[in-house]
């Protein structure tokens, strides 16, 4: 990484719950502005209503309930094109999608997704958890052989969207629907299950994953904006709007 990527700021968009339909519109807008040279680097911190989201290579059979039936669990179902399988999104979960040029800061996609996971494990740490990343034909973040966190990402033309999402208290009921990242007989977890402390609210759990992300990506400093400075970025993007 070069010595200027140290001066540099991420900016933070604290959106709070936002619909996942909405957040891939959103991403899809940011990608093409930070192309564009538009925006800066940011990441969205936000959480989703339920949600299961299938990655490019579409394993539907990973999804163990009829899609007819996701109404009456209150989850909704998104095909996407992130790379990884099958997974769930929902409250208590903290979700990052950064929007990064990796050129700028001088990462390969392999050492970015490393640097998503060291993120989580690091935050996990802070809690007297310890994480790791997945082993041979494991993805994301692990405690043992429990999921914490998972990482789906896209990468075009040097720029990222999609992320992390790091267990905090989600309800792991939602997971028994699915095979997890299409891995079978593997268990999900969370830091509340894992930490033996008492955890501070969630939005300080989202706080700490941004500052690590920030701090091993090499920025310099974190702008934070919350959903009242972002509210028209977001509106727009939810309506197709430009």
């Amino acid at each position: 990484m070069g010595g200027g990527a140290a001066r540099r700021v991420l900016e933070a968009w604290k959106l709070g719950v936002v619909k996942y339909g909405d957040a891939l519109r959103l991403q899809e807008r940011l990608v093409a502005d930070r192309r564009a040279g538009r925006v800066p680097d940011l990441v969205l911190s936000l959480q989703h209503p339920p949600t299961y989201t299938l990655g490019k290579r579409r394993t539907d059979h990973n999804l163990l309930v009829p899609e007819s039936s996701l109404a009456g669990i209150g989850a909704e179902l998104y095909r996407t094109e992130r790379g990884g399988d099958v997974t769930f999104h929902g409250p208590r979960q903290a979700v990052l999608y950064p929007i990064l040029s990796l050129r700028d800061i001088g990462l390969g996609a392999r050492r970015y997704v490393e640097g998503l996971e060291s993120a989580m494990i690091e935050v996990a740490s802070l809690y007297g958890v310890k994480a790791r990343p997945g082993g041979a034909c494991e993805t994301g973040v692990w405690v043992g052989d429990r999921k914490i966190g998972t990482i789906g990402v896209r990468i075009s033309s040097g720029f990222t969207c999609h992320g992390l999402a790091f267990n905090i208290d989600p309800d792991l009921g939602y997971f028994k629907h699915i095979v997890p990242c299409g891995i079978a007989d593997k268990e999900v977890t969370s830091l509340r299950r894992e930490a033996a402390v008492e955890l501070p609210p969630d939005e300080v759990i989202h706080d700490q994953l941004v500052q690590s992300l920030a701090a091993t990506f090499r920025f310099g400093d974190v702008k934070v904006k919350d959903d009242s400075e972002c509210a028209n970025m977001i509106s727009s993007a939810a309506t197709g709007q430009h």
